[in-house]
């Protein structure tokens, strides 16, 4: 059972989506173990609004308490401006002075020195940084009737 554990892009949009579907987020993962990126968790913390603070609160605990929160190392760091200096030399140094670009970067890093698959919906970033390190990913979305969410009146 492949390890996965989810970018915060889709973490972003089940929140977009409300509560219940933050929660049910988990049917994207396969039948591995899922682990939480302490970089996510992070990303998660500075761009959620305050209502929806106690969802990210619960992300952390249960994930804290089941021992999954992905932390990267010194070498993850290390790895990811090497990554980083590549794609800046190949694509242009303006293209990675975002810190999403540098975010996406630890948690592919952390995630690939573990073998822990990222589930994201951002292509774009990991394909990129993908050239230059081996890691795995794989692209999904998540929507109102996938994510188990039924808006309200809905009765199907």
């Amino acid at each position: 059972m492949q390890p996965v554990l989810f970018d915060s892009s889709i973490y972003i949009s089940a929140l977009r989506l409300g509560d219940e579907a933050v929660l049910a987020v988990r049917y994207l993962a396969p039948e591995g173990p899922l682990w939480l990126s302490a970089v996510v968790l992070e990303e998660l913390y500075a761009g959620v609004r305050m209502r929806d603070r106690k969802v990210v609160e619960r992300l952390e605990h249960d994930f804290d308490r089941a021992g999954r929160i992905l932390v990267p190392s010194h070498g993850d760091w290390a790895q990811a401006g090497r990554v980083l200096a590549l794609l800046g030399a190949q694509r242009g140094y303006e293209h990675i002075g975002q810190g999403r670009i540098t975010n996406d970067a630890l948690i592919a890093m952390s995630a690939g020195r573990h073998g822990i698959t990222v589930i994201t919906t951002n292509e774009r970033d990991f394909a990129r940084l993908r050239k230059f390190r081996h890691f795995q990913y794989q692209v999904k979305s998540i929507s109102l009737s996938s994510a188990g969410h039924r808006p309200a009146g809905s009765t199907t």
